[in-house]
């Protein structure tokens, strides 16, 4: 063999790595700008002090005090309530996005399947504020729905400024964050295996349990974080659902900056948030990993025991 056709495939793989590296500049340039140096900018700041009526923050004296200010109880109570509203918001999306999704991707024929897609997708466009005041103007006491409970004689319902406000608001507003990656797993789903586990004997649930749900697991992950990341931190939503009985984290941060003016103390506990929703995240990823390891070893020893 020739030293030419020796150094062919070194070539060849030397301009791979060059083109997948071009390609990924794009990428690292929005993840630096965009990410890495806004946090290096609030990781910074949270280790400063406001020492003045008019100075939003000094860094001359670096401490830690700022993220002991930060956990005082007013923060820790709107950060339960608003872990609470993600957690229930996240498994609501999953509740309704998962037949949502497998009934566009397995019954819907092929043909109609752009358009159900679209019909999720195109609310989406439409700017989230505008979304959300929609939904405040459904629930306020003057809308149709309130106007329909005072004819049946339910009185005017407190709908608006709640809790129950923030967590229809946010299941709207992120339900289809659930639905695409659901859909594009089950899209895959080789109906070949569905028909197959049917002929041997295996019924509805079974065939759910050992043949859907094991494909369907990777959409659910992402599903699960592209929601409950966002929620954590919507400002929005509660904003404009929810007032005082339905406040939400993101609004105490947002208001260290906009109103307190006390930028040290509101990067503090931007990144104390940044931390809990990594904590809550791995936290649950490990959970998802021991439930599937337990299934696993359910499902080898049934079979071993069947066998027997």
């Amino acid at each position: 063999m020739t030293a030419d056709a020796l150094a062919a495939p070194r070539v060849r793989s030397r301009r791979l790595r060059w083109n997948v590296g071009v390609l990924a500049v794009p990428v690292s340039a929005w993840l630096l700008f965009f990410f890495i140096a806004p946090f290096i900018v609030i990781l910074w700041y949270s280790f400063g002090d406001k020492p003045s009526l008019y100075i939003t923050h000094d860094n001359s004296v670096l401490s830690l005090g700022r993220f002991a200010e930060a956990l005082n109880p007013t923060f820790l109570t709107v950060f339960g309530r608003t872990l609470q509203i993600a957690l229930v918001g996240t498994l609501a999306c999953l509740v309704i996005a998962f037949p949502m999704a497998y009934w566009m991707a397995v019954k819907l024929p092929a043909k109609y399947q752009g358009i159900a897609l679209a019909l999720v997708l195109v609310p989406y466009w439409t700017n989230f504020l505008v979304r959300t005041i929609g939904w405040q103007i459904v629930l306020s006491p003057t809308s149709f729905v309130a106007d329909i409970s005072r004819s049946l004689g339910l009185g005017t319902p407190e709908l608006l400024y709640t809790t129950g406000a923030v967590q229809l608001g946010v299941v709207y507003n992120y339900l289809p964050l659930m639905i695409l990656p659901l859909y594009v797993t089950l899209e895959r789903l080789d109906h070949r295996l569905l028909e197959a586990s049917r002929d041997l004997g295996a019924n509805a649930a079974e065939t759910f349990r050992r043949v859907t749900l094991p494909i369907v697991m990777p959409g659910i992950g992402a599903g699960l974080l592209l929601v409950f990341v966002p929620l954590m931190g919507d400002y929005i939503t509660p904003s404009v659902l929810g007032g005082a009985a339905g406040s939400m984290i993101g609004q105490q941060v947002a208001s260290q900056f906009t109103v307190a003016q006390n930028w040290a103390l509101g990067s503090a506990m931007a990144i104390v948030l940044m931390l809990a929703i990594i904590a809550v995240v791995v936290v649950f990823a490990l959970l998802f990993r021991v439930v599937r390891m337990v299934i696993d070893r359910f499902e080898h020893v049934a079979l071993l025991e069947r066998d027997a």
